[in-house]
């Protein structure tokens, strides 16, 4: 007689079904989280006009730099409790989760007073365009003081899916999803709030979506508590986490440095390529965060399965995320080729940023593929918890390729050199990771 599945196991029945119950639900959130900041940017667009969309495309830039040490950190974690769990080490699992969840909070809280006080000074390091600039400052204040909010709402979501569970987060997320539409429409178009409305309603967004969650977890879940005598925080278990995190944090940060510096070279081209860059990076966002979605999904996948010694399932997972990711890749550049400038639109109608945005569109979309299938074999290494190559080629690639390329390209192409600077670091990155993986290392690093 067979056995029952357990909800959430990865690790018995057939990959390809698993793989897309567990990525679908996974998919649905991560797109509306990317749905509500795309109608975040029309709604400002529209309303307030290309130098406030210009100051929220680069606010992102500068949140990504501030909060990446944090998201290194929180992947090492996941993969820790993902991994535990594979293994039916339950009481692990719990021990991790107290401990990550400790940190983040009081992590948040840190990193949003550092932004609050440092924030002119960042955007004056990236070359902001002054009639940009004040309004990026008066955002973005506002949005990183509530970065413990966003950090602990994702952090929930991220833990809840080592353990299998896509479902709930989708949930979670679409409600905060609806509701930040809701009150950027209450807040921009009948309240007049401005640019500061956006960043209010998205912080109130998060917090209703973390109550929720909390709610959740500390009511119905089976595995983890939030009760006083169960929130420990377990010292050799972090370390284990930041062992795997960390390399990962080192690579966000060193990435997020980069795109500080590349955005300062897009500054340099103005405020209607700033506008375009920002406004055509969601769209480009969109799809990567479907790509990002295969990935993240391949590591709870790879994790549980490694805990629980199924190297063949592992190799027939990436298998498996790699035909869907080359059908996804190439209908959407299909699309973008089609109607990239009608997707321009939907942000403004200025026919230059409209023009600029379509170009980038169109470039980056023709690595799509390719960009896909490096993430997938990151998320696959992420799963087995050798994170140090991934941080070692993305340090490289982007140190030592994209951003020379970018000032070399763009002094000959203008802004069309800083995208293809872009697609030609993706390729080295891809290949260096195709070959690492092939030499089955990352075998050796489970938990």
């Amino acid at each position: 007689m067979k056995k029952k599945q357990q909800q959430g196991d990865l690790t018995s029945g057939a990959v390809w079904k698993v793989m897309l119950a567990f990525a679908s639900p996974l998919l649905a959130g991560n797109l509306l989280q990317q749905l509500y900041n795309i109608v975040d940017s029309i709604i400002v667009g529209h309303f307030l006009g290309k130098e406030a969309l210009a100051a929220v495309s680069a606010s992102f830039f500068v949140y990504f730099f501030i909060v990446s040490l944090m998201i290194g950190v929180g992947s090492g974690i996941t993969v820790v409790v993902s991994q535990y769990f594979g293994a039916r080490r339950y009481d692990q699992v719990q021990r991790a989760f107290s401990s990550f969840f400790i940190f983040m909070w009081w992590a948040g809280i840190v990193f949003s007073c550092a932004g609050m006080f440092f924030a002119e000074d960042f955007f004056r390091l990236t070359n902001t365009p002054e009639d940009v600039l004040p309004g990026a400052v008066h955002y973005f204040r506002i949005y990183i003081g509530g970065t413990f909010l966003f950090v602990m709402f994702n952090s929930m979501i991220s833990v809840l899916r080592g353990t299998g569970d896509s479902t709930r987060p989708m949930l979670f997320v679409l409600v905060a999803a609806g509701l930040n539409v809701a009150l950027d429409l209450l807040f921009i178009a009948v309240f007049g709030w401005g640019i500061e409305g956006a960043a209010w309603a998205t912080i109130l967004a998060q917090g209703c979506g973390l109550v929720i969650a909390l709610a959740y977890v500390h009511r119905r879940h089976a595995l983890f508590s939030l009760r006083r005598k169960d929130m420990v925080f377990d010292r050799r278990l972090f370390a284990r986490g930041l062992k795997i995190g960390l390399p990962t944090s080192v690579q966000q940060c060193a990435i997020a440095t980069g795109l500080m510096v590349l955005l300062g070279i897009v500054n340099g081209f103005g405020t209607d390529t700033l506008t375009a860059y920002g406004a055509a990076g969601k769209i480009d966002m969109l799809v990567s965060q479907v790509v990002l979605t295969f990935s993240g999904a391949l590591a709870a996948f790879c994790g549980q399965n490694i805990g629980a010694r199924r190297f063949d399932r592992v190799r027939r997972g990436v298998r498996f995320a790699m035909w869907l990711n080359a059908a996804f890749a190439l209908t959407m550049f299909v699309l973008i080729w089609l109607a990239g400038k009608d997707m321009m639109r939907m942000f403004t109608t200025d026919r230059a940023v409209v023009d600029i945005g379509y170009e980038y569109l169109l470039a980056t979309g023709s690595f799509f593929v390719v960009n896909g299938m490096m993430h997938i074999l990151t998320g696959a290494l992420r799963g087995a918890g050798d994170t140090v190559f991934a941080m070692l080629t993305g340090i490289v690639t982007f140190w030592l390729a994209r951003i020379p390329l970018a000032r070399l390209l763009s002094g000959h192409w203008g802004q069309n050199g800083i995208w293809w600077a872009v697609n030609i670091s993706i390729g080295i990155g891809f290949l260096a990771t195709w070959i690492y993986y092939g030499t089955g290392r990352w075998k050796k690093q489970a938990v």
